[in-house]
């Protein structure tokens, strides 16, 4: 397999860091969920995306700004999909200038690659929207969690928020195939705006969703208000090519990356 490189991109407010395993055929551009990085979503094997570059295909991934190897600054607008689907495309002006690529997005992934999409539909040819987060109606209790983890990062810091999600029960489909998410990778000094801005974030509304054509595959789990089917099903009803697969056990996981790749074709 072809040498990966490392790169970076510098932003307003933030150097975004980036991975690109060479490869034949449209970019595909991996994003992350909210507190993951590239290295952590490898790292824990639940989003697995090692397939595609096994594949052959050109696989890019990078980190979110104030996640990972990328870094940020302390104000929540930054952290929004909106803000978010901007370094997106930017990004996609280094890696790929004259080519649509192909884009996974995991949870705030998910969100960010919407935006991106509806902002400069050209710059993309195929979307995997994997465990689309709350959204619109459902958003709002989500948003409320979101600030009340911020005020608790601020008043005792990052660790009192990561000793009580390890307190919480497991997501059943992630029990079942002996996986465990992976520790936070924000930036502690900025956290709590990250937390902020995520809590200001939703989908472009439902119009602008229903007027992507690009196809669309739509992979939610089951078991976690955070991600719920729900909204996965309401997607499929807007977005006018897209194909909804709901993963419902472990084997379903790790079959992921192999479906995108067929998907994307």
């Amino acid at each position: 397999m072809p040498e990966l490189s490392e790169g970076t991109l510098d932003l307003d407010g933030a150097t975004l860091a980036y991975d690109d395993q060479p490869g034949a055929g449209p970019a595909v551009v991996a994003a992350h969920g909210l507190t993951s990085s590239s290295a952590a979503d490898a790292a824990g094997g639940v989003f697995d995306w090692s397939p595609i570059a096994a594949g052959g295909r050109r696989l890019v991934r990078y980190d979110a700004r104030g996640h990972g190897r990328s870094t940020g600054r302390p104000v929540p607008a930054d952290y929004t999909w909106e803000r978010l689907a901007d370094d997106l495309l930017a990004l996609l002006d280094v890696v790929s200038p004259n080519e649509a690529v192909d884009a996974i997005g995991v949870s705030m992934g998910a969100g960010t690659i919407l935006h991106a999409v509806i902002k400069r539909p050209e710059r993309f040819r195929r979307l995997a929207l994997v465990i689309p987060p709350t959204a619109w109606e459902t958003r709002a209790a989500q948003s409320a969690n979101y600030r009340q983890v911020a005020t608790v990062m601020r008043e005792h810091g990052v660790e009192a928020v990561t000793a009580a999600a390890a307190s919480l029960p497991p997501l059943p489909i992630l029990d079942a195939g002996g996986w465990t998410l992976p520790p936070s990778e924000i930036d502690e000094t900025i956290a709590a705006e990250v937390m902020l801005g995520a809590a200001d974030a939703d989908f472009p509304s439902p119009d602008a969703v229903a007027g992507i054509q690009q196809p669309v595959l739509l992979r939610p789990w089951v078991g976690d208000p955070g991600h719920p089917v729900s909204t996965s099903q309401r997607l499929h009803g807007l977005l006018p090519n897209s194909t909804l697969e709901i993963q419902r056990t472990p084997d379903d996981l790790r079959a992921l990356g192999g479906r995108i790749l067929d998907f994307f074709g």
